[in-house]
Formats: C-alpha cells, structure tokens, sequence
C-alpha cells in the first residue's frame, strides 16, 4: 500500500493530477469510473485515494464509493474533488470519512498540501497500528517439556490454514500467547491481531464494543470487528459472552458482514476467529449458556493447552525468560536462579499457572536484595516445612498417622512431586532421588503410584488398586 489512486471521469484532470504527483515522486494508479475504481481498489489498496464526487456513466458516484472505502478499508485516506463543490457536499464527505475537500479548478499547491498531510497521517495510522500490534504482547512460545512440544506442533500445523481454533485450558496457561503465535507465524502476521476479553466488557455494552456505532452526533464509530479487519479476532474466554451477542456472531461467522449499532449498511469483515475457554463448553451448552451452533462453528480446530503443572520442566526456563524480560523492560536486575529454588518451584502448586510464574519472579525481584542467586528462601511457600532449628514440621493430618503410614504417604507425595517434576522420566527421576530404575519402580508399584500420558507429557498419579502390601 504504497501508491495514490486517482478517480476522475474527464481523462485530462486523471492526467494531470498523475503527471503533478509522480514529478513529486509518487507511485500512482488511474480510474475513470467505479468499476475501475472498485477492481483497482480490490487489487491492492491504495495509500491514498483522490476521488471526484461526480462520475459519468457509473454505478456509483464519490460519495457511495467513499463509504464503501471507509467500510472496507477504514485507514485510506480519501482526499474529495468536484468541480461542482459546495458545502452540503462537503459536509456530506467529511461525514462519511473523507480526509479532505478540494474543489475544482483547484491550485496545485494546495492539492499538493492536502495530499502530503493525508499521506503523513496514512504513515502514522500504518506505523501507530503496527507499534501497538507490537507492543501489545509477545508471540513467544517458551519450553521445551513433551507436554509444549506437543503443543507448539498443533500449532504449527494451523498458523498456514484460516481454520478457527478453538484453545482450552486453566487461567493463565498462556492461551493468548498461542493465539499470537499462531496470527505471527500466519499469512496475516501483518495483519491487525485484536482481542476481546469477553469476560471484562460489560454484556450491554457487547455488542456496541464489537460492531461499533453510527450516530448522528459522532457519525461512524467503528469496533473491533472492523478494527480486526483483514487480520484476527481473538474471543477471549468466549464462554463470557452474552447470548445475544453469540447469535450475532454466528451470523458474522455464516456471512461475513454486520451492522454497526445505529446503522444501516453492510460491513463487510475478512477474518480469522480464535477463541480461548477455561470451561467445558459442552456443558455450558447443556444448561442454556452457550450456543450450540456457535461452539460448532468455532471449535473446528480444538487445541488443548497444558497448565503449568503438566509442565514442571519449563518452570526453569520459564522463569528465566521472565527474569530477563524484567530486566529489559523494568531495569529489574538480571539474577540466576540457585538450584534450590528451582527445585522449590517445580515442587509448588501453580492454580495461577504461567501467568502466577511471572508474577512470582517479578515480585521477587522487585522485593529481594542485591544481584546475586535467587534462593528458594525467597520463594513464597503456601506452609512452613521447616523449624527455624532446621527440623521437619509435619502437617496435623500426618502427625496423626502411625509411622509406617506415615513414611508411605511421605513416600508416595514424596516421588509424585518428583517423578512430575520430571515430566514423568523414570531415569531422572531415579538418578535425583538417588535409586536405581528398577528399585524405583518396585517403590512406585508397592506405593500404588502410576504414570500416564496427559497432553503429550508423563504424568504420575495414585492408583490404590496398584498398592500392595
């Protein structure tokens, strides 16, 4: 998008406007009525469109062309000429979104004026977009546990198709960042990427948020749904989206076109949908909360995210990568991480998962002292396990127990902990506790744990009816 589009009927004007604007250095392109202007427009659009208001032998005049631009491709500048100007028209154009209006026979240098503004503010619209696409959020996927691996290869295979996905998993497992990896890693990664957190939009509120609004005070507001034109939409936690407003949608999705609150024409809307859910859609639509369509129609390509916990590997590197992120966006300081500490953390129960990572390596670094290791001293813990005179303190329930009931259920948490630390490897797990392979899986047979595959990771768990005597 980086040339002018010139729409005049009288050949001479087209000519002349070309000939002024590519002495200037421009790269243009001419139309001498709707159609041609419509198929070049569609072709690629323009960085600036120079629309006359009346057009000979057309289907459409400059206003209709104007509003079908502005509905289409809202960050085209369109600069009005006529040569029949008066200010109802040019109130009429500005309404509809025109940049500006010059009327005919025009001065060169105050069309040359008008045309370098609209094309600074074309820049600046272009680049705005771009830095907050950026800056929004990063598309990074971190790990490297079987459970990501597993993930980042569904992903892969979706990011080339327009499919809709349809991401589940606990809070702050990192659906978001997938849906960004998979619009990065796309045919639209230059594209608009916008989210909607249904969840924190109030539901009267919904679907001005989404179609935008026309009023006559204000004139054309646009929404979401436009501002994600060409690019993605992303329907966070989509279960908490108003069921009204999931009828519209399903028929966004069926048609591809809406209207704005307020107004009457068409929009039409080129986009890919993703969605996120922490909850079992299919119930939601058992107890009349979600739509059935709606889930069918999203849910066609389902990727299940894996919580922090089938993923105790990744809480190293995971942790690192936050460190150093802090480090570069807060001047936080760049510290290592004390072995003891990475233990602690792949022991802890994570409700909060990634995201209760983050924050945890943030608050750490904002409240600890110097450069040095984080110790696991500076880790929060749910319950004291030491004394200060460095003795065990047992929780009420297992001091309750007889010793030998006692030590199987130390035992038992004991190697579950571990064994889940290490995504389930056996070897690992054996070479950290300090046993051999076989011996531990005499230990884990007569504990009654077993290991099963969960999101493409080992995961351990009690079987009582594998514990023997």
């Amino acid at each position: 998008m980086s040339d002018i589009l010139i729409v005049d009927d009288e050949r001479d004007i087209r000519e002349l406007i070309s000939d002024i604007l590519e002495d200037e250095g421009y790269v243009t392109r001419k139309a001498g009525n709707s159609d041609d202007c419509m198929a070049a427009i569609n072709a690629e659009a323009p960085a600036l469109l120079i629309l006359d208001i009346w057009l000979k032998d057309s289907r459409m005049d400059g206003i209709d062309i104007l509003k079908t631009v502005k509905r289409d491709n809202p960050d085209v500048p369109v600069v009005i000429i006529s040569g029949h100007g008066n200010i109802e028209i040019a109130v009429a154009a500005i309404k509809q979104g025109a940049y500006d209006f010059i009327e005919k026979p025009f001065n060169i240098d105050q069309l040359m004026v008008v045309i370098r503004r609209a094309m600074e503010a074309s820049r600046l619209r272009r680049e705005n977009s771009s830095l907050k696409r950026r800056e929004v959020a990063s598309s990074e996927m971190i790990g490297q546990s079987a459970a990501f691996r597993t993930l980042m290869g569904q992903l892969d295979k979706v990011t080339k198709s327009n499919g809709r996905v349809m991401l589940t998993g606990p809070a702050g497992s990192g659906k978001e960042i997938a849906a960004r990896y998979v619009h990065a890693n796309s045919n639209r990664a230059n594209a608009p990427f916008v989210s909607v957190n249904c969840a924190s939009i109030e539901p009267e509120r919904m679907e001005e948020v989404l179609f935008g609004r026309e009023t006559s005070e204000r004139g054309v507001e646009p929404g979401l749904l436009e501002e994600a034109h060409g690019g993605v939409i992303f329907f966070d936690e989509v279960a908490d989206m108003p069921l009204g407003t999931q009828s519209k949608i399903l028929r966004v999705l069926v048609d591809q076109q809406f209207q704005r609150v307020g107004g009457a024409d068409k929009v039409r809307v080129d986009l890919r949908v993703i969605s996120s859910t922490n909850r079992d859609l299919e119930t939601e639509i058992a107890e009349g909360r979600f739509r059935e369509e709606l889930f069918h129609r999203l849910n066609v390509v389902p990727i299940a995210v894996p919580s922090l916990e089938e993923r105790r590997e990744d809480i190293p590197v995971l942790a690192q990568y936050f460190i150093e992120a802090c480090h570069a966006g807060q001047g936080l300081p760049l510290r290592d991480l004390s072995d003891e500490a990475v233990t602690l953390m792949q022991t802890m129960v994570w409700p909060g998962n990634v995201r209760q990572l983050k924050n945890l390596i943030e608050r750490v670094l904002i409240l600890g002292e110097g450069t040095g290791a984080i110790e696991a001293s500076e880790l929060p813990s749910d319950e004291e396990k030491t004394s200060e005179d460095g003795r065990v303190v047992l929780s009420g329930a297992l001091a309750t127990l007889p010793l030998r009931e006692a030590r199987e259920a130390f035992e038992r948490e004991y190697l579950l902990t571990q064994i889940n630390r290490f995504g389930g490897n056996i070897s690992r797990t054996a070479s950290f506790v300090g046993m051999e392979r076989s011996a531990l899986h005499r230990k884990l047979k007569s504990l009654g744990v077993v290991t099963t595959t969960k999101s493409g990771a080992r995961v351990a768990r009690v079987d009582v009816d594998e514990a023997v005597d």
